[in-house]
């Protein structure tokens, strides 16, 4: 992230228009892929509805190494859900049950042809002492996150 505070990933994935859309919208999909490698995803709940609620504890796994059994809470909120189109939610990052980072995503999906052009705007909107981590591996925590969606929808 060039400013630390804004974050835009554009990739195209070899789905179809729906199929990455409901890989987005629906609970049981998306805790497969969320997080970044070697995490899990034992608490997902996904409401992907205006004012739908996001509460996701990611659970480092030991091929994390030092990092193995660390949980990273947080929660957030849908604000906008366009089928098919876009989706824009909040995020925030949890210590302690406090929010230490918080941001705005907005989700495009645009059909070309047999693929999806996704593109993933996250706006950090709030930043905290604490937030030095997360946010340091924001970049590369999406990444991972977005290459476990590309294999989710092989």
């Amino acid at each position: 992230m060039s400013d630390n505070k804004k974050l835009v990933i554009t990739r195209v994935l070899d789905a179809p228009l729906s199929k990455v859309w409901q890989a987005w919208v629906e609970q049981e999909q998306v805790v497969q892929w969320w997080g970044p490698y070697g995490a899990t995803n034992p608490t997902c709940e996904w409401d992907a509805r205006p004012g739908g609620k996001i509460n996701i504890l990611m659970l480092a796994g030991k091929e994390l190494g030092p990092l193995a059994g660390q949980e990273w809470p947080m929660n957030g909120e849908f604000r906008s859900v366009e089928p098919e189109k876009k989706l824009v939610f909040t995020t925030a990052a949890l210590s302690r049950s406090k929010a230490i980072l918080e941001n705005q995503v907005t989700v495009t999906f645009e059909e070309q042809g047999s693929k999806t052009k996704l593109t993933v705007d996250i706006v950090v909107t709030r930043i905290t002492k604490e937030a030095e981590g997360p946010l340091a591996g924001m970049e590369m925590g999406w990444n991972q996150q977005l290459d476990k969606l590309t294999k989710h929808l092989a």
